[in-house]
């Protein structure tokens, strides 16, 4: 995995060359021109031909094994860009991957699905979930369940109540509704939604379907919103977030448990979501939407007394890039330069 430390602080790409970004390396590969990308994307994930691989030689440090861009670079194996990747980790992992429906990004460098792994699998591992979130809403928790993009660990499969919760809704298998990460307690359901380089504004690609949203679940829509859908998807652009709040809020009472939409993003980032997502829901003593940030975890993982993996933990925080803006090295957190 290449971090700050390992990265040039300044790149200069040219017309139609790419330096490549670790340190000390004096590799030039073509540039991506428009659409190449995602062309890239869909061989990493699918990799039917070596003949096919050829096509993006021309892209690749050989040396490093990164596929290099203007403002970027993509691990040529996504296991480079995990910290938990190993033993049973990559057995869960793999698992995961086989039902995650959106997979070239974790092949990114700034890819928040993988950041979402390695620091979520760090507080599952050490068993930290269950105090962190009690943390977050004031009350203990117990008996957690983290479910990764839909993957229930104990179901072997999609989580069935999600499954169900998408037929209700009307959302087709292949596009269904994928919160990063979903943790079921004792007394509540969350849904998480992280952000990394991107934000909350998200749109239908179809405008004019708004499949079962407003109707399902016998018109559960009307009871969690104070706004249309048309608002609330398309006029305000929170597709996502109304997507989750809708779902999420419909298990959740299945479930007789609270519900919490937590969106996780940088501290530098959309301050006033709360403010702006609020006018649009129906919050009540059950169900709430909070932001809250990546620095947060780093904070509670800092002052928390664990032997095993802290520092790794907190060295991925500290140094994590998220890639270059006008030539120049981006770190992903706002951590103090002491890290403390």
């Amino acid at each position: 995995m290449f971090d700050i430390k390992r990265l040039k602080e300044n790149v200069k790409p040219s017309d139609d060359k790419v330096e490549c970004p670790v340190g000390g390396c004096g590799t030039k590969v073509k540039k991506m021109e428009k659409g190449d990308l995602k062309l890239l994307d869909s061989y990493l994930v699918k990799r039917k031909s070596d003949e096919e691989k050829q096509k993006f030689e021309d892209y690749l440090c050989k040396q490093h094994k990164i596929y290099v861009t203007p403002s970027t670079f993509i691990y040529e194996n996504f296991g480079d860009n995990l910290l938990w990747y190993n033993g049973k980790d990559k057995e869960v992992f793999d698992q995961i991957f086989e039902v995650k429906r959106v997979k070239a990004q974790l092949y990114h460098d700034n890819s928040e699905d993988a950041v979402t792994w390695n620091i979520f699998r760090f507080l599952e591992r050490n068993g930290l979930i269950e105090g962190f979130l009690g943390l977050l809403i004031g009350t203990g928790l117990k008996s957690s369940e983290v479910i990764y993009w839909s993957y229930s660990q104990k179901e072997h499969n999609t989580w069935s109540p999600l499954k169900e919760a998408r037929d209700e809704f009307g959302e087709e298998e292949q596009r269904g509704s994928e919160p990063d990460i979903i943790i079921k307690t004792d007394k509540a359901l969350f849904f998480v939604e992280a952000k990394l380089t991107a934000g909350n504004e998200t749109c239908p690609s179809d405008k004019s379907n708004s499949k079962e949203y407003e109707k399902g679940g016998g018109n559960w829509f009307s009871k969690v919103f104070d706004s249309n859908y048309t608002t609330v998807a398309i006029k305000k652009k929170k597709y996502e977030l109304m997507r989750f709040w809708l779902l999420g809020t419909w298990i959740a009472e299945k479930l007789r448990l609270d519900f919490y939409l937590l969106n996780l993003v940088l501290s530098e980032r959309e301050p006033c979501i709360e403010e702006v997502f609020r006018q649009h829901i129906n919050e009540n003593e059950q169900r709430h939407f909070q932001r809250v940030t990546w620095e947060s975890i780093y904070e509670g993982i800092l002052k928390s007394n664990l032997p095993r993996d802290k520092e790794i933990m907190l060295d991925y925080f500290r140094n994590k890039a998220i890639g270059y803006e006008n030539g120049k090295l981006q770190r992903a957190f706002s951590i103090p330069d002491n890290g403390t």
